[in-house]
């Protein structure tokens, strides 16, 4: 059995840790790997590494960096299907599934080949007599990432890639569920020709998310993740002086206005709601037709589509819904099944029964519909994080986005519709960070910043993009007037332009 572990300074390094988690195939429920659960010391090597790594790689000229991120993109290119592959393995999710994921880490690491741009400052001459002032965005140090399992590489690709082309050097603490996509990234990057240092992973728990959290060394934390944990790592972070952006849970919705199609509007909760076997954070777990109409339309065409869903293995071609990543998340989505059906919403196609012939141990589940769900029920009130999709039926468009605008969590939602004007004012007043119109996941693009409001994030920066780099470097303001053009005498009132 492969046992994993930690790599510090360019190196690979087995953990002394006497702690392990196993890493299981959720396929098939068998155990593929041995994960350490390091010790705060190895943390502690981690960063002094990192931070003898930064006093070269923060002065490197940013092209000369951006030349190895333009080396480093070609080889996550050319190892993507390998990657994928690791991911199945360790998440369940489909090959197809996997390689978007990987697609879509690609194109923040095409972003950061660019970053040089912007980490340009501003110029004044003559600001005030004789004295110009320019400015420039500055690396912070070392910085960390706390990473989840519903994205091995993808969330990883949306860290250390930005903060490292600013100049930083980076700890990652991958997902102990599913860690090997990020162990090849890593080896992918020092193949790149990246100096020893400036990129160490460190598997662990919360014991090493402590550590991060405390080492004075570390000058800012990302985690993305559940909103309990998220708002841990902010509030802890934060307290010890660092910079924090936690990305936390969802509830993402999905408004059906009267005058949407609904077959497209079917198809598009079909991809939304189950793909990735709804381990998404950007997943819509919530539609909300308006009127009840359109609502009857809607669960007549949603329920034949969900109980045809082909549920399968990463080696099937034609599955399209995997395994949930580990057996206890199996249990905790089935218990919500559970509760959904006792308080009363209408279960209207059951997935708690689904066997797979040849993956009996594997962590399968089927789809699951439920209708006239109410906010008051558990379903609604909490991020189920499986293939569970809750009907929530409205009289009108007000009473919708009121719905919304209560929500607890703020991360995405979506409206399907033809009217111009009901669009537009959706995205105006809906108090969510991402607005899908007719478009069911509207997860950014790379060069703009993905982030959520309300308690789907905590601290001031959204990730990647323009916002990624702002979190990773901090401004420095520089006015300077030379000797020749300074009179003599002190001058003791406050420095005007005069």
């Amino acid at each position: 059995m492969q046992r994993l572990d930690n790599v510090i300074a360019g190196k690979r390094k087995p953990s002394a840790s006497k702690r392990t988690a196993p890493v299981f195939n959720p396929a098939t429920g068998e155990q593929t790997a041995e994960l350490p659960l390091s010790t705060a010391a190895e943390l502690g090597d981690a960063v002094a590494a990192a931070k003898a790594a930064f006093a070269t790689w923060s002065v490197t000229p940013p092209l000369r960096r951006a030349a190895l991120m333009f080396k480093y993109r070609d080889l996550i290119e050319k190892n993507a299907a390998r990657i994928a592959t690791i991911i199945s393995q360790e998440h369940g999710k489909t090959h197809s599934d996997a390689l978007g994921e990987v697609q879509r880490g690609l194109e923040v690491i095409d972003f950061c080949c660019g970053i040089p741009h912007l980490l340009k400052g501003e110029f004044s001459r003559n600001a005030g007599p004789s004295i110009d002032t320019h400015s420039d965005r500055q690396a912070l140090g070392v910085v960390a990432g706390i990473t989840p399992f519903n994205f091995p590489i993808m969330v990883p690709l949306w860290m250390f890639p930005v903060a490292i082309a600013c100049g930083n050097t980076f700890i990652l603490k991958p997902s102990e569920k599913d860690p090997s996509a990020s162990m090849l990234a890593s080896e992918l990057f020092q193949e790149a020709g990246f100096p020893d240092g400036v990129l160490s992973i460190v598997h662990g728990d919360k014991e090493v998310v402590d550590a991060i959290l405390a080492h004075p060394d570390i000058k800012a934390v990302s985690f993305v993740g559940s909103t309990p944990i998220a708002e841990y790592v902010y509030r802890t972070g934060t307290h010890t002086g660092k910079r924090v952006q936690a990305l936390g849970g969802a509830k993402n919705h999905m408004v059906i206005m009267p005058d949407a199609d609904i077959d497209k509007a079917a198809d598009a909760l079909m991809g939304a709601g189950y793909g990735s076997a709804g381990e998404r954070c950007m997943a819509v777990s919530v539609a909300v037709p308006v009127g009840e109409e359109p609502a009857n339309r809607l669960v007549e065409a949603l329920a034949p589509r969900v109980r045809a869903l082909k549920i399968g293995p990463a080696s099937d071609p034609d599955a399209e819904m995997g395994p949930v990543v580990t057996g206890d998340h199996l249990r905790k989505i089935l218990s919500y099944i559970d509760s959904g059906a006792a308080q009363g919403a209408d279960l209207v196609v059951d997935g708690r029964g689904f066997k797979l012939q040849g993956y009996e141990k594997g962590y399968f589940l089927g789809g699951t519909l439920f209708d006239k769900v109410t906010p008051q029920m558990t379903i609604y009130k909490e991020e189920i994080f499986g293939p569970v999709l809750s009907v929530v039926r409205t009289k009108s468009y007000a009473d919708a986005v009121g719905l919304i605008n209560a929500n607890d969590y703020a991360n995405g939602v979506a409206i399907f519709t033809r009217d111009g004007d009901a669009a537009r004012d959706f995205a105006d007043r809906i108090e969510v960070g991402m607005v899908g119109i007719n478009v069911a996941i509207p997860v950014p693009v790379a060069y703009h910043s993905f982030g959520g409001w309300k308690r789907s994030i905590f601290g001031d920066h959204a990730i990647y993009g323009a916002e990624g780099v702002r979190f990773n470097t901090r401004l420095k303001t520089v006015t300077s007037r030379w000797p020749e053009d300074i009179k003599s005498g002190a001058v003791f009132n406050f420095p005007t332009l005069g």
